[in-house]
């Protein structure tokens, strides 16, 4: 082997292996615990649905990983929503599309009986495709269609095939998101509808959704 190609096959051995020392370093980060900030609490533990229901025909369960995996199986909505009740909060949540068919977080969110029929709440919005008219991040609901949604530009931030970073804030009639570490919408409601309820995952009807939720924790600002 002559000294050029021998240089070569050295830097490309060394090239595959930082690949692979990166790749397991992410690995690592995932899945290492965060640690809490004063007021922050777990809303999912990684094992059960404690704290939470099943709403609608949809199929929910805890994957091998600790994550919420959700598959749309019929023409319903279908949700997975906290027991209790909140008004004023911060969300912190990672998800994951794996299929076609957009999905959201609805918050101060009522529904009629034991149906999956939404009576009062809205969503912020996650959509896999982009460039859409339903882009992740917007404000959907209160019997109002479309209410806010973030600007083009913002498109780009999500990752379509990947893990993505959301945090929601709400207080009081304003709302904030943030997708992997950028704000993408800051929306003040002029007259929102309920103003509390349950905080419910979703699955888009039509039997096309396929979706992973994990490490979702909560800041309760309601008795702050």
């Amino acid at each position: 082997m002559t000294n050029s190609r021998f240089r070569s096959a050295r830097a490309v051995a060394g090239f595959l292996a930082l690949t692979l020392l990166s790749a397991c370093f992410a690995l690592a980060q995932e899945n290492r615990p965060r640690k809490l900030k004063p007021g922050w609490v777990q809303l999912f533990n990684g094992k059960d649905f404690t704290n939470w229901r099943k709403v609608g025909a949809e199929k929910w369960e805890v994957d091998k990983d600790g994550a919420i995996y959700g598959e749309g199986i019929s023409d319903q909505y279908g949700y997975l929503a906290t027991e209790k009740s909140y008004r004023d909060f911060h969300i912190s949540l990672r998800y994951k599309c794996e299929a076609e068919g957009n999905s959201g977080v609805y918050i101060h969110t009522k529904f009629e009986g034991n149906t999956p029929k939404i009576i009062a709440g809205r969503q912020v919005e996650i959509d896999q495709t982009i460039g859409n008219n339903s882009p992740t991040g917007g404000i959907y609901g209160d019997g109002r269609g479309w209410v806010a949604w973030p600007a083009p530009e913002f498109n780009a931030v999500q990752r379509p095939y990947d893990w993505n970073d959301m945090l929601i804030q709400v207080e009081g009639n304003r709302y904030i998101v943030h997708l992997n570490g950028v704000q993408i919408l800051d929306f003040t409601y002029p007259n929102p509808g309920a103003e509390e309820g349950v905080i419910a995952l979703q699955l888009h009807s039509g039997g096309n959704g396929r979706m992973r939720f994990r490490d979702i924790y909560i800041r309760d600002l309601t008795n702050r």
